[in-house]
């Protein structure tokens, strides 16, 4: 069971993967990379690689979130599921790709890896999360929502007027104050 679980979640980050190139709108992009990079995470859990699983699904959430926050703020959420195009410079992205997996492979292939020395420590994922954030831990576990918090202050410092002022504080006005005429309802 955990086995089909594990190709399952493969599948799912595989699909989702290619819709971030298919769909035709910036928020459904968004919302396809999460998707996969969360179904990543969550093999890393089926691994029991438990922090490398969960901090890999809390920065992809936090990412998504900041990037929906951005198109909102940038294009309102009209623009942001407008069909257009994801894929810009078709024929170079892909000579560029090609290229970078044929060197990537030359490289693994042609390397002479070293034979492993020692055994592994008692908790992989302990060590791991040592060694990847040493004494820092807590000083991040205190900048993540002060960071949050300085995004949140800044859009709404940016914005002396978001689209909903036009209505009114209950959303009855009508027709909406719009302080450049020639909007959507003209």
């Amino acid at each position: 069971m955990l086995a089909v679980g594990f190709w399952a979640l493969g599948v799912v980050a595989v699909l989702a993967g290619i819709a971030v190139f298919v769909v035709d709108s910036m928020a459904r992009a968004t919302y396809a990379l999460a998707l996969s990079f969360v179904a990543v995470g969550l093999q890393l859990l089926f691994l029991q690689q438990n922090y490398v699983g969960v901090v890999t699904v809390l920065m992809m959430v936090m990412e998504m979130a900041i990037m929906a926050v951005y198109m909102v703020m940038f294009m309102g959420m009209n623009p942001a599921l407008m069909p257009m195009s994801m894929v810009h410079g078709h024929k170079t992205a892909i000579g560029i790709a090609v290229a970078t997996f044929v060197v990537l492979l030359a490289g693994i292939l042609a390397i002479d890896w070293p034979a492993r020395r020692g055994s592994p420590a008692p908790d992989v994922t302990r060590a791991l999360g040592e060694s990847l954030m040493g004494p820092l831990m807590l000083v991040m576990a205190v900048i993540a929502p002060v960071m949050v918090a300085t995004i949140v202050a800044g859009v709404v410092l940016a914005s002396h007027r978001t689209r909903y002022d036009r209505f009114g504080d209950d959303l009855s006005r009508r027709p909406a104050d719009d302080p450049q005429p020639g909007g959507v309802g003209r």
